[in-house]
């Protein structure tokens, strides 16, 4: 198992709690999200975490499929699924870059404070646009921590930094800005259609971004 693997297991137990005082983020993340997805639809969500996003928009489209690297983190959003007697969304251990993740298959992908942390944002990206169909779009929120912060969560931010760069934890915390997300959605053969920039403590960047024409 890798060691990424290894931290977002050990993470899971505590994801919840710990996400509790950036709710408002998720919740207006997820509101703005809820905008543009159709009944019709068929969902990617990448990097599912616990599957919090996932089963409060499964009665707005037809099928989710939600992939998440963590094995724990998937055990946790099946209990979730189940307690809610939620039937249309498929939570399976995996990763972006799977063969069994077929190109043109989905209407919208999902990466919710994530590309901030992953290895190779670039490559993610253009795999994406591979996923989605014609016309598909890509629905992301992103921490800038490059951008504004209050003062106590910049300083456990750059605690967070040395325990990366010491390798504490074996996840590469990158301190992004909006502008560098746009550029990485340019680069990415996407066109952004909606942005937002919220923030409640700490600066987030929400963007739906849609494919270009091939």
């Amino acid at each position: 198992m890798s060691k990424s693997k290894k931290f977002w297991d050990s993470a899971s137990k505590n994801y919840d709690k710990t996400e509790e005082r950036f709710e408002y983020i998720h919740q207006k993340s997820r509101e703005n999200a809820k905008r543009h997805i159709e009944s019709y639809n068929v969902v990617l969500d990448y990097g599912c975490g616990t599957g919090t996003t996932a089963c409060e928009i499964a009665n707005d489209v037809k099928e989710i499929y939600a992939i998440d690297i963590s094995p724990k983190m998937i055990e946790i959003s099946k209990r979730k699924a189940a307690e809610k007697n939620i039937k249309n969304v498929i939570f399976v251990e995996g990763d972006i870059f799977d063969e069994k993740l077929k190109k043109e298959s989905y209407d919208r992908i999902l990466a919710f404070n994530m590309l901030h942390t992953i290895p190779n944002p670039e490559s993610a990206v253009h795999r994406i646009n591979e996923l989605l169909k014609p016309d598909g779009l890509f629905i992301s929120i992103t921490p800038c921590l490059g951008d504004k912060m209050s003062f106590l969560i910049g300083l456990q931010i750059r605690l967070v930094q040395v325990m990366c760069k010491i390798g504490i934890i074996p996840v590469p915390i990158r301190r992004v800005k909006s502008s560098d997300l746009d550029e990485l959605i340019i680069n990415g053969n996407f066109l952004n259609i909606d942005t937002e920039k919220i923030y409640k403590g700490a600066s987030s960047y929400f963007m739906v971004s849609k494919k270009k024409d091939a």
